[in-house]
């Protein structure tokens, strides 16, 4: 059995971090008095501090210290939370992810100039003077004091016990730097309880067994215990109680201990050294066991076995097993045939519990492919303050649909293009506030980012209420550029749909952010890539709306299986509506205008004979498969449906890639190859045939 590598872990641990710290910033950039916020934010610097510090990241753990403090202040109320800190602190959590990533690298430089920012953002917010200097540096370890020692006038005494999970060492956790954040409160006498050590021979060297009993006299408040042990406090016992001065001193109602040589504090008490740097084990007072304690409640036990019902997996093996079961399907679709050809039942028995238990297997992998794009658009957030910070613009980020899944390969592609979409809002949309409020319009400009699930598709839309695309400057670099004719006629959307064209700009000045004419093919490539499309809806003065329509999944899907001529083609069986039966004679009177009246409706039909020729006479009773993507239907004539199929998805190669009419192509039971329908080219294509007929009538 091979364990994990615990560095990768802790990398892994707080990047996600570093997203809650980030997005607690600028939660309270936008409510500077939200208390909660600045209690999550210093709760993340805290654990980021305290993890680093116990995994060897000690320039990290010094670092975020820093952070911490300042928050720290403000969550005293000492200062107020400012626009600047929150700047100041999230141009630090880029700092800290270098750190994390190359902790051997020559980061001094930037570090003095991002806490120099830091500093000064929190004298600009009213530090005192005394205040600032007692949190410069990180907290000294206090010596640790017998709890006799007379409490200081206004402390409070504390007995807390608390014993960490026999993993925790393997996990990282050392309890040492728990132990030295007490001391850091305060003076107190520690306890080493080894009543739990088993015998020699059934030790495991990994595994912690000692317990700590901890009498803390300190001013600083009881969440202030909490907070040392918050990044633990779900698997750990934990006790604190309140003793009085009195008591404090009495000595404890237990057997006197056996003289013992080395009844001395811990070496790190002695010497005030800071948290960050590593303690060795030591205990800090030796005496006996104390009397057992009780069972812990059950609602620790429910925080500890919650904590166990999430397990991270390697994306790798996702994609890997995602491949077996498409092969499963695969090969579960030739048995089915195989089965239905022969008069065994019990072999057909068989093939309907192998079909069954497929699908739910198939079923089951699905969602775990499935993320939120709450993943994807948590990080525009940030882009949008810095930009708004660069620009000079007032921008207000807001999101809808967070929750909608979608198959993580498909997040992951569709950050590059979302990027170029929204930085080409903030930069050529949005009007500077100035511009905004001549026109009568609010000084911040808004981007709203929001995903809905239609089908079995996902609509990404990017909406600014900006300026608008400027048709005239699009026609005009077109023409210039040899895109189009002069005076060529498009449609609104094939006019607009330039953008996405390679090279093309429309930008008056290139910025650092935009104007090079790259960012937007980007964009139209990587939809491609996924199977998508892009719609762009644009109203002079009033904004821009971008649409990508994006498959769900790009591994398996249910399909439609159905024939034309001798081939046969998968029509994701997301987008069929119903199936209908074409007649000789109405297809006779349908000839020359392709349209089927259905409730008292028409809807435009394509012969996929004719768009494919293949060359064979049709069958006397054809069917029409009725299509939509939302709003929009469009029939396909075809010769036989021959039933449902478990499509796994294959990419085209090189050669077809250009082949728009086709998403992609699956293996059927037989052997052979079925294409599959790109129902999105099929409607524009129905759509195009209704205009040109109407044009033509």
């Amino acid at each position: 059995m091979s364990f994990p590598d615990p560095i990768a872990v802790f990398r892994t641990e707080a990047a996600e971090l570093l997203e809650q710290i980030e997005a607690g910033l600028l939660d309270l950039n936008h409510d500077l008095a939200d208390k909660e916020q600045v209690d999550a934010v210093f709760r993340g610097l805290h654990t980021l501090k305290g993890s680093g510090a116990m995994f060897g990241f000690e320039a990290l753990a010094a670092f975020t210290h820093h952070c911490e403090t300042a928050f720290d202040q403000v969550r005293k109320g000492i200062v107020p939370a400012t626009h600047d800190l929150v700047t100041a602190v999230l141009n630090a959590t880029d700092h800290m992810r270098a750190l994390i990533e190359t902790p051997d690298g020559d980061h001094e430089a930037m570090s003095e100039a991002l806490l120099s920012r830091l500093r000064a953002a929190v004298s600009a917010a009213g530090l005192p003077a005394e205040a600032a200097a007692s949190h410069a540096a990180p907290a000294a370890a206090a010596p640790a004091a017998s709890p006799a020692t007379t409490a200081p006038t206004g402390a409070t005494t504390y007995r807390i016990r608390f014993s960490l999970p026999a993993n925790a060492m393997v996990n990282g956790t050392n309890p040492i730097g728990l132990l030295n954040e007490l001391r850091d409160l305060g003076t107190c006498a520690i306890r080493a309880d080894r009543s739990r050590l088993p015998a020699l021979d059934d030790l495991v060297a990994s595994d912690l067994y000692v317990r700590w009993d901890v009498d803390l006299v300190t001013e600083q408040p009881r969440a202030a215990i909490d907070d040392v042990f918050i990044f633990v406090m779900d698997e750990m016992e934990l006790s604190v109680e309140t003793v009085d001065a009195v008591q404090a001193e009495a000595p404890a109602a237990q057997p006197s201990p056996q003289p013992v040589a080395a009844s001395v504090a811990a070496p790190a008490a002695a010497t005030p050294t800071a948290r960050a740097e590593p303690v060795h084990p030591a205990p800090a007072a030796v005496a006996t066991p104390p009397a057992p304690r009780t069972t812990p409640a059950p609602a620790a036990e429910s925080k500890q076995a919650k904590s166990t019902e999430n397990v991270r997996v390697p994306a790798e093996r996702l994609d890997e097993l995602m491949d077996r079961v498409g092969e499963l399907v695969i090969a579960q679709s030739r048995l089915s045939q195989l089965a239905n050809a022969s008069v065994d039942l019990q072999l057909r028995a068989v093939s309907e519990d192998v079909e069954r238990l497929s699908g739910e297997l198939r079923d089951t992998m699905m969602v775990l492919r499935m993320v939120p794009v709450a993943q994807l658009f948590s990080r525009f957030r940030r882009l949008v303050h810095d930009l708004a910070i660069e620009t000079g613009k007032k921008i207000e980020l807001i999101t809808e649909g967070e929750t909608t899944e979608v198959d993580k390969s498909v997040v992951e592609r569709l950050a590059d293009p979302l990027v170029h979409l929204v930085r080409n809002s903030c930069d050529h949309g949005l009007e500077t506030p100035e511009e905004r409020l001549a026109q009568g319009k609010q000084a911040a400009g808004r981007i709203f980012l929001s995903a809905r699930q239609q089908a079995g598709e996902v609509i990404i839309t990017i909406k600014d209420d900006g300026r608008g695309i400027n048709r005239d400057r699009v026609r005009a670099k077109a023409e210039s550029s040899g895109l189009i004719a002069p005076n060529a006629v498009l449609s609104d959307q094939d006019l607009l749909q330039l953008i996405f064209q390679p090279g093309f700009s429309t930008a008056q000045q290139v910025t650092n952010l935009s104007g090079r004419g790259v960012g937007m093919d980007v964009v139209k490539r990587t939809i491609d890539a996924l199977r998508g499309t892009i719609n762009v809806v644009s109203h002079t003065g009033q904004g821009s709306e971008i649409s990508l329509a994006i498959p769900l999944t790009l591994a398996i899907i249910d399909g439609l299986l159905v024939r034309v001529g001798s081939g046969r083609y998968v029509i994701p069986l997301s987008a069929v509506e119903e199936c209908l039966e074409l007649s000789i004679e109405e297809d006779m009177r349908s000839r020359g205008r392709s349209f089927i009246s259905l409730r008292d409706s028409l809807v435009p039909f394509i012969r996929l004979r004719d768009l494919f020729k293949t060359g064979t006479k049709p069958d006397p009773f054809q069917k029409v498969v009725v299509i939509s993507t939302g709003a929009e239907r469009v029939g396909l004539v075809v010769d036989q449906i021959i039933g449902d199929h478990q499509t796994v998805i294959k990419g085209m190669s090189k050669l077809h890639h250009d082949v728009a009419t086709f998403s992609g192509a699956t293996i059927l039971g037989d052997g052979g190859v079925a294409l599959i329908l790109d129902v999105g080219h099929l409607v524009t294509a129905g759509q195009q045939q209704e205009a040109q007929l109407r044009a033509a009538g």
